[in-house]
Order: C-alpha cells, then sequence, then structure tokens
C-alpha cells in the first residue's frame, strides 16, 4: 500500500511489520501513542481499534487519547480501507488484512499496558544528515523566500527523540520522529518489508534486547514518521533511466519516456543496501541522542480531539478576508506520480491546465467535476472531482479527525495526512505560539506527526500548491459502513494441492553442503499458500539454526522477521 501501483502484489516476506506503543499516565490522565509499519493509519481500521479497545479498557482507551500513525512503508499490506480512492488499486476491502492489523495493533497497546511501571521521559534532539532529499524542490521554492533563508535545507533535517527509562534508569524504550518517506524500497518489490524506518527499529531493538530475536524483547523503538510530505530517501536524485540525463526539473518527466522514466535513486547500489543505509543513519542518530537524553519532561497529561467536516469550514486569512472549504478532489499533477513512483500514463507533475483528451473520458465516464467544485479547487485542474462521486461508495473522506496530546511540554500534534516540510515547520510554529500565548506552556517542543488516524492526502502550504506537484467542540462523525457494503476484488485463496506423487514439505532443490560468507543459501520446496495457514503473527515460516556443538542443539539465530532472511 502507497504506491498505488495494482501490479506490486505480495510476494513474499523480507521482514515482519510490528506495531509499537507507549503510554503514560500522569495519575489522573493517560496517552497512547501507536506506531505501526503499515501505509497510513486509515478511517475504518481506527474505528475497527477503538471497539477492540473499548471491548477490553471499557472507557480508558478512547478517541480522544488515542493517537494511532502509520509509518508510511510502502511495502506493507493494502486492503484496510472503506473509501472507494484507496480500494481501487488494492483490490477492494480485504478482511483478513484489516483484522491482522487491528490484531497487531490493540497486541502492542495490550504489551504496553501490561509493563507499566514508574518511570521517566527524556528529550533530546538533532540533525540526520545526508538522509533525505526534497522530491519536489520547485514547489518549495514557492514558500517566501524570507522564510526559506531562515532554515538552512529545503527538508526538514531534525529528529526528536523521546526516552523512557524506569526509576532505576533502566531502558524501557525510544520513540524517535524523523521527516523521510520509507520509499527506500521502490515499486518494484513484492517483498513485505517495513523500508528504511523500520530497519532503524530494528537495530536499535537487536542491540537492545541482546539474545532475543525480532519483535521479542521488552526494550521498544519506534520511528514515527514527521513532515515527509516532500521528503525521499532517494539521494541521488531523479535521473532518466533510459539516458541518465537530469530529470526535467519543473515536472519531474523526460524527453523520452515521460515521468515513468524520471526514477530518483538512493545512495547504495540497490534498493536494499540503500534501506539499509539510511535505516542505519537513522538509528545511529537516536542511538547519540538516548546516550546523551538529559531534559526530562515534566507536567501533567491533556488531550484533545475533534471531527472536522473538511468540505465546510470558513478559515480567516486575515482581518479583512476569509475562505471557505470544499469537497475534495484530485488533480492531474496526482496521476502522474512521483520522481519514487511515477505514473503510467502520460501525466506530468507541475500541470496547469487539464487535458482535454483524459477530461473528456472522465467527463464521459465519471461526470464533469462541478462549477463550485473548480472555482474553490483552482489554480488546481480537477482530474477526479472525488468529493462528488459515491459509487460505489464515497471516494474520499470528508470528516477527519484533527488530534493532539501533551506530556509536559512535548506537544504531539497527529495530522491526518502527509506534511510537506515547510507545512510541517508552519504547524509547529503555530501551535507553539497558540499553546504558549496565555503561559499555561513554556519551552514547548511541538512535534508533527503524519500518517494518523485517516489518510487525506497531502498537506502542503498554499505557495506550494500553487506548484501542483504530487504533494499538495464535538463535531460530526464519519460514516461506517457495514462489511456487506464494501467490496472486494481480491480472487479467494485456492484450495492447496500437490503435483502427483508430490507431498507437502517434499524438498524440490535441496540447499548446498557448504556456503562461504556472502552467499545466499536457498532451497526450494512444496508448501500450501501462505494465506491459508491461520494466524501466524506469532509465528514463523522459516526459521535458520544453529548447532550447538557442545549441547548437540539447535539454536533459532533468525526468523523470517530477521533482515537476513
Amino acid at each position: 500500500m502507497g504506491y498505488a501501483n495494482p501490479d506490486q502484489s505480495a510476494g513474499g516476506i523480507h521482514t515482519r511489520l510490528f506495531s509499537r506503543a507507549f503510554i503514560v499516565d500522569d495519575g489522573s490522565k493517560r496517552v497512547v501513542f501507536v506506531s505501526a509499519e503499515i501505509g497510513m493509519v486509515s478511517q475504518r481500521l481506527r474505528l475497527e481499534v477503538l471497539k477492540a479497545l473499548e471491548v477490553k479498557y471499557g472507557t480508558l482507551y478512547r478517541q480522544d487519547n488515542v493517537v494511532l500513525s502509520g509509518t508510511h512503508t510502502h511495502s506493507g499490506p493494502a486492503g484496510y480501507f472503506q473509501y472507494t480512492l484507496f480500494m481501487i488499486t488494492s483490490k477492494g476491502y480485504i478482511k483478513p488484512s484489516i483484522q491482522a492489523i487491528v490484531a497487531g495493533i490493540v497486541k502492542s497497546i495490550d504489551e504496553a499496558h501490561k509493563s507499566m511501571r514508574p518511570g521517566r521521559i527524556f528529550l533530546n534532539k538533532g540533525n540526520v544528515v545526508d538522509s533525505n532529499y526534497n522530491r519536489s524542490p520547485h514547489s518549495y521554492l514557492n514558500n517566501p523566500e524570507e522564510e526559506r533563508k531562515r532554515y538552512k535545507t529545503n527538508t526538514d533535517e531534525q529528529i526528536v527523540s523521546l526516552k523512557f527509562t524506569d526509576l532505576d534508569g533502566d531502558g524501557m524504550g525510544i520513540f524517535s520522529w524523523f521527516a523521510v518517506h520509507p520509499v527506500s524500497m521502490n515499486y518494484t518489490n513484492r517483498m513485505v518489508n517495513s523500508d528504511n524506518l523500520g530497519y532503524a527499529s530494528y537495530l536499535f531493538e537487536q542491540e537492545k534486547n541482546i539474545g532475543s530475536l525480532p519483535g521479542e524483547g521488552p526494550f521498544v523503538a519506534a520511528f514515527p514518521t514527521s513532515n515527509s510530505g516532500d521528503a525521499s530517501p532517494n539521494t541521488r536524485g531523479p535521473y532518466c533511466v533510459n539516458t541518465w540525463e537530469k530529470c526535467d526539473y519543473i515536472n519531474s518527466s523526460c524527453p523520452i519516456g515521460g515521468t515513468k522514466m524520471c526514477v530518483a535513486f538512493g545512495p547504495g547500489k540497490d534498493m536494499f543496501e540503500s534501506t539499509r543505509i539510511i535505516g542505519e543513519s537513522i538509528y545511529k542518530k537516536a542511538k547519540e541522542l538516548y546516550g546523551s537524553a538529559q531534559q526530562e519532561i515534566y507536567g501533567s497529561l491533556h488531550t484533545a480531539h475533534q471531527w472536522v467536516n473538511m468540505t465546510d469550514v470558513t478559515v480567516l486569512i486575515n482581518s479583512t478576508h476569509s475562505g471557505k472549504t470544499c469537497k475534495p478532489a484530485l488533480g492531474h499533477s496526482f496521476a502522474a506520480g512521483t520522481i519514487d513512483g511515477g505514473g503510467d500514463l502520460n501525466f506530468t507533475q507541475g500541470a496547469i491546465e487539464g487535458d482535454p483528451f483524459w477530461d473528456g473520458i472522465r467527463d464521459a465516464i465519471l461526470g464533469k467535476p462541478s462549477k463550485e467544485v473548480e472555482d474553490c479547487q483552482n489554480p488546481k485542474p480537477i482530474l477526479f472531482s472525488t468529493g462528488e462521486m459515491n459509487w460505489p461508495l464515497p471516494w474520499h473522506p470528508e470528516i477527519v479527525d484533527v488530534q493532539m496530546i501533551t506530556i509536559g511540554s512535548v506537544a504531539i500534534v497527529a495530522v491526518p495526512g502527509e506534511v510537506t516540510t515547510m507545512s510541517g515547520r508552519r504547524i509547529r510554529e503555530a501551535v507553539k505560539q497558540e499553546l504558549e500565548i496565555n503561559k499555561a506552556f513554556t519551552n514547548t517542543e511541538v512535534v508533527v506527526t503524519g500518517l494518523c488516524n485517516v489518510y487525506t492526502h497531502y498537506i502542503a502550504t498554499y505557495e506550494e500548491y500553487q506548484g501542483k506537484t504530487g504533494e499538495i467542540p464535538k463535531g460530526p462523525e464519519p460514516p461506517f459502513f457495514k462489511d456487506s457494503q464494501l467490496f472486494s476484488l481480491l480472487a479467494a485463496v485456492p484450495v492447496d494441492k500437490t503435483p502427483t506423487n508430490i507431498t507437502f514439505g517434499q524438498v524440490l532443490e535441496q540447499v548446498n553442503p557448504v556456503y562461504k560468507v556472502g552467499e545466499v543459501a536457498s532451497v526450494t520446496f512444496v508448501a500450501g499458500n501462505p494465506r491459508n495457514s491461520g494466524d501466524m503473527r506469532d509465528k514463523t515460516f522459516v526459521t535458520v539454526e544453529k548447532l550447538l556443538t557442545s549441547t548437540s542443539t539447535w539454536d533459532v539465530v533468525h526468523t523470517d522477521a530477521s533482515w537476513e532472511t
């Protein structure tokens, strides 16, 4: 889920995907933050998790004090949405997919709940260099020059860490927010993979949980994403793969082949090495911050949550002017994709006009966007007026969560979408100013965390919006569709059977008796479809075992959650 490419279907497991949670209680209030290794949190997923928590814990964990955030890996499962736009390329609503994700998130909260004990929280922050690259530099330059001069780079290199210890100083975990897209694994990848942020978690937890397999051990290290909407890990930048010349600066396209030929590359020789390099860079900085953290967080907890109908919000621009939001729509640039994954058709980023050919097809099949939406969305040329499309189900959420939790002087702003570099900086400044205006908060550290609670797409500044790239009190409650109202285009899993005279488990291609260091060991055997395996969340499809000669026993050293498998 993430590339919106129907050809990117899973073909195996490289690493497992985990959910990690921390719970803080000040004696009267409690907050929960979850970082799940999925593309994003959908509205349906959040509602299902809250239902499951209510069954277990009553009113202890609620929509106002639970934040669900996705790391935004693009190599995770899909099928957990209830809006048509996000269901099309992922073959609809896939119940086993959402059930597994809900169970994993709830389990992480259960584990945090059971392991609660008196402790301390420390804040530290620094910069991670050479690990993100602005994939929409032309749009970034549309921001005011005076504002841009305040920052050294066109990406946010800041990493903010919260260190958790018990009263004896023993480490319990670390949550570190950093702005980078987990797309080191590109759209040709077919293996389930937690990508660069997941690899950072893997390294930190393997170091702290010595002797434990991945996903086991008491220490938890999470790396939620921040304002990463335009932050790519492909630091070598975009090139035309058919000519190896630089892509067009404004449109990210190539003279021959268009946007599909424009691809950005990471620092490694392939996507696996690039994932390791970026993930290790983030991990090393977080480890440094963990070791030097001294600023302890004191104070009480606060939570705020609101449902907002984003189609009907009046925004005060200044003392004399205001504006009003409208129904959502996707522009032609959306179909062009990004340098991390271009579209298949002849759309380009930065398009300032619609294409008569595609507009004509849209009008004939879906209908023409209303004048009200066209005027409101101007200057964006509309490809899909998703807010006006309701068959077979609504295409886009209109009612979304906005949420914030504060832990002492730390404010975590949960944003329902992908926040660009500059829009994230503005949100931090605005929230800090608002919190400190009456001196209720001082020296506030505002953390922007994206992909939370419901997915709405990109959140850009007004000035960036003119560039039109791909990044771009209790209120009404969102709809909850019954399972019978949702659709699935995924074929049923066939019944497992073997070829004639072959049995399950039979080895067809045996491993070599001896391997050199660095060689890949492989074996081929007869097996059933993994989707027929039942609940495999706490199990593994494969183990790598080492013979202990002293005891003549086999010790498991790797599972299917290990990077090495």
